[in-house]
Formats: C-alpha cells, sequence, structure tokens
C-alpha cells in the first residue's frame, strides 16, 4: 500500500539513476540510502506482523492497543464470540478517542494457527444476526457477517471479518459495546453514537493492509 516518492523535480524516469556519481560508487549502498529516504517519508504502521502478516496503520482519532478486555461481553478472546477452546493470538486494537464503560468501540485484529480455527475460519458464529457476504480488505476476499449480545444492561454489536490467508484465519472485529446509560445515577452520556462509532470503525479498515 505503501509507495515511495523519491524526489519532486520534473526530470525524466531515469534522472535520478544517470545523475552523475563519484567513480567506483557502490550501487548497494545508493539502493540502501534510497530505502532509508522512503522509510523516513513514510511512517511504519502502528502494528505490523513479521512478513508474511498482516499489518495496521496509524489512524487519526484511534489509538493502539495490544489487548482486548475492553468489553464485558465481546471477553478478550483473539476472535468476537470465538469458542473458549478455540486458540488464538490477540494482534492488535484501535480504540475510538472517547471509549468509555458507556460505550466504547474498537477495530481488533486477531489470529488461528490452530488446524480447527482455520477450517471454521469462515463460518459465521452462532450469534450472526445477517446472511455472510464478501468483502475486499486489500486485495483478500473476506466473509463478513453481523452479530450482536446482551445481557444486564450490557450490549455488544460486531460487525466480523473472517479469512484465510498465509494459511491462518485471521479475524476482523468492529466492536461496539457498552453499559445502557440509564443504569447510572445520575444517568450519563455516552461520547458518541452508536452510529457514528459504526462509521468510523467501517472507515478504518482502509488502515489494514498485507506485509508480503
Amino acid at each position: 500500500m505503501l509507495s515511495a516518492l523519491f524526489g519532486c523535480s520534473q526530470q525524466g524516469p531515469d534522472a535520478s539513476s544517470t545523475a552523475a556519481a563519484p567513480s567506483g560508487a557502490d550501487p548497494g549502498a545508493a539502493k540502501a540510502a534510497a530505502v532509508t529516504a522512503a522509510a523516513a517519508a513514510h511512517p511504519a504502521p502502528a502494528f505490523a506482523e513479521t512478513a508474511p502478516g498482516i499489518a495496521i496503520d496509524a489512524v487519526p482519532g484511534m489509538t493502539l492497543h495490544r489487548d482486548f478486555t475492553r468489553s464485558y461481553l465481546a471477553m478478550d478472546r483473539w476472535a468476537v464470540f470465538a469458542p473458549p477452546d478455540l486458540p488464538g493470538t490477540p494482534l492488535a486494537a484501535l480504540v475510538l478517542d472517547g471509549s468509555n464503560e458507556v460505550t466504547s468501540a474498537e477495530l481488533r485484529v486477531g489470529r488461528s494457527d490452530d488446524p480447527a480455527a482455520i477450517a471454521a475460519c469462515l463460518t459465521p458464529s452462532a450469534e450472526a444476526t445477517r446472511p455472510t457476504r464478501s468483502v475486499d480488505i486489500d486485495g483478500v476476499a473476506f466473509t463478513h457477517f453481523s452479530a450482536s449480545d446482551a445481557a444486564m444492561s450490557h450490549y455488544v454489536s460486531v460487525d466480523s471479518y473472517r479469512a484465510v490467508q498465509h494459511g491462518r484465519c485471521y479475524a476482523i472485529d468492529l466492536v461496539v459495546a457498552g453499559t445502557q446509560p440509564d443504569v447510572y445515577d445520575p444517568p450519563r452520556s455516552p461520547p458518541f453514537s452508536n452510529d457514528d462509532a459504526k462509521q468510523k470503525l467501517s472507515a478504518s479498515l482502509n488502515a489494514v493492509h498485507w506485509v508480503d
């Protein structure tokens, strides 16, 4: 996704390679310098697995966390509603700024290398409330479904995306969760509406890409 800009002059495409260089200059050193310049021009992702794997760019208005511990109903499993006996690894979460115990919103990315998880990767959870459909995320087809749950004044609403890539099951969950405001005395105002949170989470999918 990231493309390097090596300059803004109007020279032809071979200008940088044909420019005068000291006799005996090391081509390897020149290439290393170009790579360094590209890295400086384009910040590293907020999170990235060792290649091959998944990465997440920074998103304004969202903060990166390395745990999934903010929701009572969504638990801290690698994928929302994943069975407790299905192992996996929570990788990273982009949490919408302002999230609190009344309403929180986050994009979660998890992964499982377990054969059973890979085999069942594209199967919607029992909590799914809408039919599945295919969604492209950076060139990879993900199975998308929606799910929700509620209990003891708590609620969670999830848009889930699942794909098998690089021989692993990847789970991306857009989670809006919280507590009904009227259980507080006095009632508390949520930091943002659920609709606004869902729109921002959906837009943040553009931050997900692959490291090959």
